[in-house]
């Protein structure tokens, strides 16, 4: 069972990571592959000597101090995703409640260290001059001792849905810290934590807890499925991270894709890489994510083909279909190069980061798009087909149409899929235009029966 945390080995402010690459346009062609044959190490040297020339505007410096990463704030992302607008238009998610199942924290673990959320949100607030969060902690599946007390991913994932839908309550949904110690505790876990946010009538279920398919029983895979369709009965909207390492799940091999993300019945989220203008977040671009052949850095967005579900009726007729649910369905930035900064106290700024941080964004999205609708959207997946489908595609959404998802592991590498024009099994149909996509979104569940 794997959580997508910022940092799973180490505490996060002491993470080394990279400075934000100028030149991955230029690598857009190079496969993991001929990575490994050092053309990609040969492109870099030389890129790397022209962006250097030239230094980023008003730096904002997240992660270790003696290897700080440019990270782009949140009014940059808010632009680069098309979400501005929409908040200078009092679309902000307000009356909207988004459930984050989150692990409940001990004290201390291993040295990692871990916050008061509160505390958390009041700076990220304070520092990017949002609004004040509202809250809530349920504990009533963990039962916690120390509700408040959060990791690097809790942070993440509120931090990330307050950025786009600073408007929206946030109830983090707290389940116990065993949760991922095996694959029934990990299917108790989240069917709770699903029937827990149709019981408080979430908007929308953020899940970044990801395992793969082959961990699972007949009957976990049913108690997850059955808690989803009661879901899509209540008109729940579920989103759920498609994993970090490319098409092996996070647990490492076979060949899979992830729970709860393959189930057609959830919104998957695969990661890309974004270009913006660091300091406007100006959009110009973005390919598929994958680090995992980078020195310090690993990580791919997660993408294939299920073995436990057939192809639901919204794939029909996409062009790469297979015969089983194709996974991801959408895509937001991934990468900790090109990463939005999230504020976690006592350990500074960091990069959201990981299929878990694309996911809370896409979250976002849907509160703004339930709130401009004036209902909730509920079972999503046939009108994000339907208008990725139609001739509005590529103003709704940024195709992602270059990079693939293959990942070097301990016992070699696992070619994945590439990112081409339209659905791709890596990027899904792409990342969000939201001023475009949100009011058609608004409008197809207007026009629903």
């Amino acid at each position: 069972m794997h959580l997508n945390q910022i940092s799973p080995q180490r505490p996060a402010v002491a993470r080394p990571v990279r400075r934000r690459p100028h030149w991955w346009p230029r690598l857009a062609a190079a496969t993991l592959t001929a990575c490994l044959a050092a053309a990609c190490s040969a492109a870099a040297a030389t890129a790397g000597t022209t962006a250097a020339a030239v230094p980023p505007p008003l730096p904002l410096n997240c992660g270790a101090q003696d290897f700080p990463l440019q990270c782009y704030t949140p009014h940059a992302y808010e632009v680069a995703y098309g979400i501005a607008p929409l908040l200078r238009r009092g679309i902000d998610g307000r009356g909207q409640t988004v459930v984050l199942p989150e692990l409940a924290e001990p004290p201390s673990s291993h040295g990692v260290i871990y916050s008061d959320i509160r505390k958390d949100l009041a700076a990220f607030d304070t520092k990017f001059a949002l609004p004040a969060a509202t809250l809530n902690v349920i504990n009533s599946i963990a039962r916690s001792k120390t509700p408040y007390l959060a990791g690097s991913e809790e942070v993440e994932d509120t931090e990330m849905v307050h950025a786009f839908a600073p408007a929206a309550s946030l109830d983090v949904v707290l389940v116990p810290q065993d949760a991922q110690s095996s694959s029934a505790n990990f299917a108790t876990a989240m069917t709770k934590a699903i029937q827990e946010g149709v019981a408080v009538h979430a908007a929308v279920i953020s899940i970044s807890f990801t395992g793969g398919e082959h961990l699972f029983t007949p009957a976990q895979v049913t108690a997850m499925n059955t808690a989803l369709r009661e879901a899509r009965h209540q008109q729940v909207t579920v989103v759920a991270a498609s994993g970090d390492t490319g098409p092996i799940s996070d647990q490492g091999p076979p060949r899979q894709v992830s729970m709860p993300a393959s189930d057609p019945l959830v919104l998957a989220v695969g990661g890309t890489t974004l270009d913006a203008t660091l300091a406007t977040g100006t959009y110009h671009g973005e390919m598929a994510w994958d680090q995992s052949a980078e020195p310090e850095a690993t990580g791919a967005s997660g993408g294939g083909y299920s073995s436990l579900f057939p192809r639901p009726a919204y794939q029909a007729g996409t062009a790469r279909a297979g015969a089983t649910r194709g996974v991801p369905d959408v895509a937001a930035n991934a990468d900790s190069n090109t990463a939005m900064a999230v504020d976690i106290s006592g350990g500074g700024l960091l990069p959201a980061s990981g299929t878990s941080a694309a996911t809370p964004l896409w979250a976002g999205v849907i509160a703004l798009a339930d709130q401009q609708a004036g209902q909730h959207l509920g079972f999503i997946n046939p009108a994000i087909y339907h208008i990725a489908s139609s001739p509005a595609y590529h103003k709704a959404f940024h195709d992602v149409i270059t990079g693939d998802n293959s990942v070097l592991w301990p016992s070699g590498v696992f070619t994945g899929y590439t990112a081409g024009p339209g659905w791709d099994p890596v990027t899904g149909w792409g990342s969000p235009n939201a001023k475009y996509l949100i009011p058609l979104l608004a409008r197809t569940a207007r026009s629903r029966p």
